[in-house]
């Protein structure tokens, strides 16, 4: 497939001409990776089941239509020449048509299946020889209740439904038999519960020829209720030896997956400094938005250099980079406002990014601030004074 892949790529003129990219999905990442097609004059063609999708502005064409539906997406397809995702959650089978009847999809429908479902993801890590912590597979809950009663599973341990699970989403520590209450009955897993010191990331840019190229690892902090990243620190703040075993690890990940575009490795360093994979996103992600300002190529310039069959360009940073991440607060629903936002644009270094959601709700995902300093410590500083200053909100 790839050779093909490459092949065909070479003979199209992407630039100024009637080549058509198509994107699945049009949420913020979507917008984010349509700025970088607008520089390239290049015409893209996004589908989102929401009317007011983040990137429906700045498309050529925007088409409402659920990404699941096999009709949706395969029609969609018909009308370009590559197709790539913003998001996982996909019609698989409507994709699997497309690519056989010669359409150009990154990341292809087989990597895909190996990472949409939770479950398989696990699996394969396994299967590969790839560090992650000890898992058990679930059909659904009673299922899972069962291997409970069996004293086959023990509390606590980490529950994740096999799909569908964003930002937090479809993850909760369960303690004991009470917290499984409120869970939805569906595919899961359970995962054991490792002591670690930090959650890092380490972006892996692939190109269709093969070209391979890392951005550095970032450090991620959470907030302890939503479980959504509230800070990502580029260069993540551990031993030099660490960064070099985490970035190892990410990619023998991306060797394993063969994938073309961007693949995400979100990873733990445990207590005594091991890496394990926890999960991956073969798309752009929320750890390398920082890369806009601080890194001289973004990652989603890269997404489109892989996919496309460019060069890649250079994923350093000039200067480092924190990203704060805007969420909803909490007790606010309606239409947003975002309170402090000019105090914050008066901070040299600081600039925001919104997303174009024009309702907000708690925890909601609604933008990003990006703090770039030649000093680390000046920067999450500042970073700090930023979470601390804008509020998302809504008219009461």
């Amino acid at each position: 497939m790839f050779i093909f892949a490459q092949t065909q790529l070479l003979q199209m003129n992407y630039f100024s001409s009637d080549f058509k990219l198509g994107i699945l999905g049009g949420g913020q990442l979507g917008k984010m990776l349509l700025t970088e097609n607008r520089k390239f004059d290049i015409q893209t063609l996004v589908l989102d089941p929401s009317e007011e999708a983040p990137a429906r502005y700045s498309c050529n064409a925007f088409y409402r239509g659920s990404l699941m539906d096999y009709d949706t997406v395969y029609q969609f397809g018909k009308m370009v020449n590559l197709l790539t995702i913003e998001i996982e959650n996909v019609n698989l089978d409507a994709l699997d048509k497309l690519e056989e009847e010669g359409l150009v999809i990154f990341p292809s429908p087989k990597t895909l299946r190996l990472i949409q479902n939770k479950g398989r993801q696990k699996d394969f890590y396994v299967e590969h020889n790839i560090p992650t912590a000890p898992h058990q597979r679930f059909v659904d809950l009673n299922d899972l209740r069962k291997s409970l009663e069996k004293d086959e599973l023990e509390f606590p341990f980490v529950w994740k439904c096999a799909q569908f699970g964003y930002d937090g989403n479809g993850v909760k520590i369960v303690r004991s038999a009470s917290d499984l209450n409120n869970l939805p009955d569906v595919e899961c897993i359970a995962e054991q519960i490792v002591p670690y010191k930090n959650e890092l990331a380490v972006i892996v840019a692939r190109s269709v020829s093969g070209e391979v190229k890392t951005y550095p690892v970032v450090g991620m902090e959470f907030h302890p209720e939503a479980n959504q990243v509230e800070y990502v620190i580029c260069p993540a703040r551990i031993d030099e030896k660490v960064a070099q075993k985490a970035t190892e690890i990410a990619l023998n990940v991306s060797e394993a997956y063969n994938h073309v575009g961007l693949l995400a490795v979100e990873l733990f360093q445990t207590e005594d400094d091991e890496i394990l994979v926890n999960e991956v996103a073969p798309r752009p992600h929320n750890s390398g938005h920082y890369s806009i300002e601080a890194s001289y190529t973004s990652q989603f310039e890269n997404h489109l250099r892989s996919i496309l069959n460019l060069p890649l360009g250079n994923t350093a940073s000039k200067v480092a980079g924190i990203m704060v991440n805007l969420v909803g607060a909490e007790g606010f629903s309606g239409p947003v406002v975002y309170e402090n936002i000019e105090k914050i644009m008066a901070i040299d270094g600081v600039t925001p990014h919104i997303y174009g959601k024009r309702e907000t709700r708690p925890f909601r995902k609604m933008g990003h601030v990006t703090i770039v300093n030649e000093n680390m410590t000046e920067a999450r500083r500042v970073a700090e004074e930023v979470k601390n200053s804008i509020r998302v909100i809504s008219v009461q």
